[in-house]
């Protein structure tokens, strides 16, 4: 007789992974709705109900785990790959929260530009889903399947708009780009593996603190490699060159939600790979990170002054404000993972109602977003022009807002670690990237009687969800400015549940 050998398999603790098995389950019955309903007109309600579901499911589930994680501690599954602790239940709520708001500006610009709604519902979902699953993830396979399931569907939506060339080029450069740094990641994999033998964050961590390697050659090599890989997502200098033309390119609401989403995941698993698996060598990585942050402030800052579409203007701001995180990160503290958080928190609401005003001004076509166009917008549309006032003026630091705030803590995080030369560089980038935010607002609040009228139109048809979305991103920016204690206090406790 032959013999029958058992096969074990892993146990899986289904409700650590439940805000991903939301989105994931969301994503494919749209698929499936869109299959099995022929009318278009009946698929779209029900993808629309379905991806709401997805997103409200995958909060209240983040909700519960958060609640679990602070009585009992880090929860574990599939032996040890995937890691559900405070630090990835906030990012986790960063990125569906960002993923709401996205849906919420992108139903009436889908409508009037004429798009397939179901399928783009389900690609934003399927890359929320890979967002999610790098906030938790405890293996770097795990977090190298996630960048790829985040990826390949903004891709996608980046080339969404088949009309317009630009909307094709940003599609192509975001996916050429994107693979080159998925190479580089997975080569960086392979070596950290064979410097220590495991893939594991945790496992990493415990045998470089157990053994001392005479040749470290390979493990530097290999993070740097991560680095570099990490560093494509999270647009840091001198991997951002695909941004300015990736934002401009795609439409409008698929901008927003890279600008707070994948920003967000990227800096998850950057924060989580270092802080967990590279302490030890933090000596050898900080001076990488201190280099990218001033090339990022400086960039970033310059850059946006020298813009005149607001779109790659908005796409600068971007990379400068990832300047402010690596300036948190490099300082190593747990202050400073809290300024980080902080200020992904902060921003991803300042990014999400920019770019929804933005979506509200733009015509059919999505092609014209000149600065110029929006000269004289406070008079003509009183709401929309004060809130593109705001949200510039949050970007840029303005006291009561939360973007003042953010900034206060990455400078006291960088203050208390010594790092006195990065404090002062990033107050010059704020000076300077001041300047570019201020002009857009004043652009909006200076009527120019000589000019003549702009292009820039208004929506004839009131949007309650485009207003639901701008209402949200302005409540919460002004509330982090004017009351940020318990937004604080919820990152402090997030970085000591890591």
């Amino acid at each position: 007789m032959l013999a029958v050998t058992a096969i074990s398999t892993p146990h899986v603790y289904w409700l650590a992974i439940a805000p991903e098995l939301a989105l994931g389950a969301a994503a494919v019955l749209i698929v499936l709705s869109r299959a099995l309903l022929r009318r278009r007109a009946a698929a779209t309600p029900v993808a629309y109900a379905l991806a709401a579901a997805g997103v409200i499911t995958a909060g209240v589930m983040l909700f519960w785990q958060w609640q679990r994680v602070r009585d009992d501690g880090p929860m574990r599954t599939m032996t040890g790959m995937v890691r559900v602790d405070g630090f990835g239940v906030f990012l986790g709520v960063i990125i569906v929260s960002a993923t709401a708001l996205a849906l919420l500006v992108a139903v009436s610009y889908l409508q009037r530009e004429g798009f397939e709604r179901p399928e783009y519902l389900a690609l934003m979902l399927f890359s929320a889903l890979g967002m999610v699953a790098m906030t938790t993830a405890n293996n770097l396979i795990v977090i190298f399947i996630a960048l790829e399931i985040l990826s390949i569907p903004l891709y996608v939506l980046a080339a969404f708009d088949r009309r317009r060339l630009s909307s094709q080029e940003a599609g192509i450069k975001y996916f050429v780009l994107g693979a080159f740094s998925s190479a580089i990641f997975l080569y960086g994999i392979a070596l950290v593996y064979g410097a220590t033998g495991t893939t594991s964050l945790t496992g990493i961590f415990e045998f470089l603190a157990k053994n001392t390697l005479f040749e470290q050659g390979t493990l530097l090599a290999g993070f740097g490699l991560l680095l570099v890989g990490l560093g494509f997502k999270v647009s840091a200098v001198p991997f951002h060159t695909w941004t300015p033309d990736v934002y401009q390119g795609s439409p409008t609401p698929v901008t927003a939600f890279m600008a707070a989403a994948t920003k967000a995941a990227g800096f998850a698993a950057l924060l989580r790979v270092f802080y967990i698996a590279f302490p030890l060598y933090r000596t050898d990585w900080r001076p990488v990170v201190w280099v990218l942050a001033v090339l990022t402030l400086a960039v970033g800052s310059i850059g946006m002054v020298l813009q005149t579409d607001i779109k790659r203007m908005l796409a600068y701001s971007s990379i400068a404000h990832a300047g402010y995180v690596l300036v948190a990160f490099q300082t190593a503290t747990p202050q400073g993972r809290e300024a980080a958080l902080f200020y992904l928190f902060v921003y991803s609401f300042m990014v999400l109602g920019s770019f929804a005003v933005v979506t509200a001004l733009s015509l059919k076509g999505d092609a014209d977003h000149t600065i110029s166009s929006y000269r004289g917008l406070a008079f003509r549309h009183p709401v929309l022009g004060s809130l593109l006032v705001f949200f510039m003026l949050a970007q840029a630091g303005i006291p009561l807002t939360g973007g003042f705030i953010a900034k206060v803590e990455v400078f006291e995080a960088a203050s208390a670690a010594s790092e006195y030369a990065l404090v002062a560089i990033a107050a010059v980038a704020t000076v300077v990237a001041a300047f570019g935010y201020l002009r857009v607002a004043l652009s909006a609040a200076y009527p120019d009687a000589a000019e003549p009228t702009p292009t820039v139109a208004l929506h004839r048809r009131f949007d309650v969800w485009l207003g639901l979305a701008l209402l949200v991103a302005f409540g919460m920016t002004l509330a982090l400015g004017v009351a940020p204690e318990p937004f604080v206090h919820w990152a402090r406790d997030a970085t000591l549940i890591l």
